[in-house]
């Protein structure tokens, strides 16, 4: 194998496996360090950099981070990385004097921006400081997208969601509220120099089944169903609930049923369990608050007595290996008082005249450019779920946040698929002969559980948030368990004298020194199995004794620093980590480093 290029990003990047899953790229290690020095305002903020919403996404992430981090891999459950974000949120303090702010004299470029949802905010976060003009064009009175409408708040209180949105809009975004964008050609009519379309997914998928429209009145569809509890237009519901579909929607739209008065609850689901899209701890909260999930059912038609919806048919089926082929072993009927469907979102563009050269493709979607999200017409560009269909929070925050850069280059006259690169840097955590900067102690405190308010109490008001936050004794347990992944093994060949000293003394045996070769020979010559081909493994230069390589399977290191303590030449060291992320301003901004303290 070649050296591993360890001088440009890419490599120590996905080291850092929670902060390269990460959409966005926030820096999950180092917020979690501040927060172990109590740095709560600084942790914040360099939260802020990447996600912008810490206080949403600290309570409503889709956690892609965790599945990846590391510490699962050790015991089997990974650091409450979303819950830590949620700590930065609830104990920071007035940092008013340092959020970001728009400069008094504009540069001359005016945006419109459709939907004040999380990718459009991304947006108008990104450009304002940069003197832009920014607008923005909602349906709704309020801001927040389908942040605002189709997450309870017994999930994500407004105060939270208020405070969060506020920061941005204040820099002077001049907001349009009740003001749908009903033609995109008349928009464009008013001379914007770009538009970014972050309208979301705002259509819920209908379920054609024989007696929908019977009793209309009785089935909703659950976005829509969400946005008229959420705008206080529906405060009841029927005491027998069938909620059809396991997405998160689905979740929210039972447990708000709950808050409403139904009693019998059945989420309905045609799969089995594990493929449910709904994530884990939501079905989790849904089942204590007594909604009953039901398995392998097939919808098949609605039940009306005298034109009233009384029930719901269904096929009950058994799947093969894989879930791809069902046989039908039962039907039975399942009485109901009310449905809710929630089988999916779709995108909705009737506004925009096909005549724009904006070309639609697969699914009546418009063509929308991966890398720069510039459509066909240049200057109109898509972001969040109007790009390529419903995902989450998270990602429509990483597409605003590269939308913003191309707008920026495209109104500056630049070329807006010359993409600046992510960037690095790598300063060493010595600062003794065997003491570092960061904690290198393996703690085995377990994952921490979120307090939540009493069942007895909790549909006492519908916004009644039911997850509390972490302690400060939680906290710091779950901050401890981090494994600090962006201090990074560095080695450096030329001082090596091959003695294995960091070989014995690897409590995982993740270091080998070997003849080289290739990938698939070297992993079966490793001190210990290799099996995770996803993670590279670390290859040195020769080394100057023998000729032979320093090999390293990241997948198992746990970045203790033993290592870099027993090497009696300092070959190996501990160096932190910090992705240089580039934003519409053009400038690589560091930040605060979580250096000087100990968890």
């Amino acid at each position: 194998m070649e050296p591993t290029v360890t001088g440009a990003a890419d490599y120590y990047h996905r080291v850092v496996d929670c902060q390269w899953a990460c959409p966005a790229h926030t820096d999950v290690p180092g917020y979690i360090r501040l927060i172990a020095q109590g740095r709560f305002d600084d942790a914040y903020l360099l939260n802020r950099e990447s996600n912008v919403f810490p206080g949403v996404l600290g309570r409503t992430c889709d956690r892609p981070c965790e599945p990846a981090c590391r510490r699962g891999r050790v015991d089997g459950n990974p650091v409450a990385i979303c819950r830590l974000k949620r700590v930065t949120s609830d104990l920071k303090g007035d940092l008013s004097g340092r959020l970001p702010t728009a400069p008094e004299v504009k540069n001359g470029k005016r945006v419109a921006l459709i939907g004040a949802g999380p990718s459009s905010l991304t947006v108008a976060n990104d450009l304002m400081p940069l003197g832009y003009e920014v607008s923005i064009f909602e349906r709704f009175d309020r801001a927040g997208g389908l942040m605002r409408t189709n997450i309870p708040e017994f999930r994500l209180p407004d105060r939270v969601l208020d405070e969060e949105t506020s920061v941005i809009l204040d820099m002077g975004v001049d907001v349009h509220y009740s003001s749908p964008v009903e033609s995109l050609a008349e928009l464009l009519g008013h001379g914007y120099d770009a538009v970014f379309v972050g309208s979301g997914a705002p259509k819920g998928k209908e379920l054609d089944l024989p007696g929908r429209w019977d009793d209309p009145e009785h089935v909703h569809i659950g976005i829509e169903w969400l946005e008229s509890v959420s705008f206080e237009h529906i405060s009841q519901i029927g005491s027998r609930v069938l909620i059809i579909g396991v997405g998160n929607t689905a979740m929210d739209c039972c447990r708000t049923s709950r808050r409403l008065g139904a009693s019998d609850i059945r989420v309905m689901a045609r799969r089995p369990r594990e493929y449910f899209k709904a994530s884990p701890w939501e079905l989790e909260d849904a089942e204590e608050e007594g909604v009953l999930i039901v398995v392998n059912h097939a919808p098949k038609r609605f039940v009306l007595e005298d034109g009233r919806l009384v029930g719901m048919e269904f096929d009950v089926v058994e799947w093969d290996e894989g879930a791809r082929h069902s046989t039908v072993t039962d039907t039975v009927i399942v009485p109901c008082d009310d449905v809710i469907l929630a089988i999916g979102q779709e995108n909705a563009f009737p506004w925009i005249e096909r005549d724009l050269g904006l070309e639609f493709g697969e699914w009546d979607m418009p063509i929308v450019d991966t890398t720069t999200f510039m459509s066909t017409r240049p200057g109109v560009f898509f972001g969040g779920d109007a790009a390529w269909g419903p995902k989450n929070i998270i990602w429509a925050v990483a597409h605003g946040h590269q939308a913003a850069v191309s707008i920026h280059r495209y109104c500056q006259g630049e070329d807006v698929a010359d993409r600046p690169a992510l960037g690095m840097d790598l300063v060493s955590t010595k600062m003794g002969m065997s003491e570092w900067s960061y904690s290198n102690d393996y703690n085995p405190s377990p994952r921490q559980q979120m307090t939540h308010v009493e069942l007895t109490k909790r549909f006492e008001a519908l916004n009644l948030e039911v997850e509390l936050g972490f302690t400060a004794e939680q906290t710091a347990r779950e901050a401890q368990r981090c494994l600090n992944c962006d201090v990074q093994t560095a080695f450096k060949e030329s001082l090596c004298i091959e003695c294995d000293a960091c070989i014995d003394i690897c409590p995982v045996q993740c270091l080998t020194i070997t003849a080289n070769g290739t990938e698939d020979d070297l992993r079966t010559r490793l001190s210990a199995p290799s099996p995770n081909r996803d993670q590279p493994l670390f290859v040195s230069d020769r080394l100057p004794q023998t000729g032979r390589v320093m090999v390293k399977d990241e997948n198992v290191c746990v970045h203790c620093g033993l290592c870099a303590e027993r090497c009696p030449t300092s070959a190996w060291d501990m160096e932190e980590f910090t992705l240089e992320i580039p934003y519409a301003s053009g400038v690589t901004r560091i930040p605060v480093r979580a250096v000087g303290g100990t968890k």
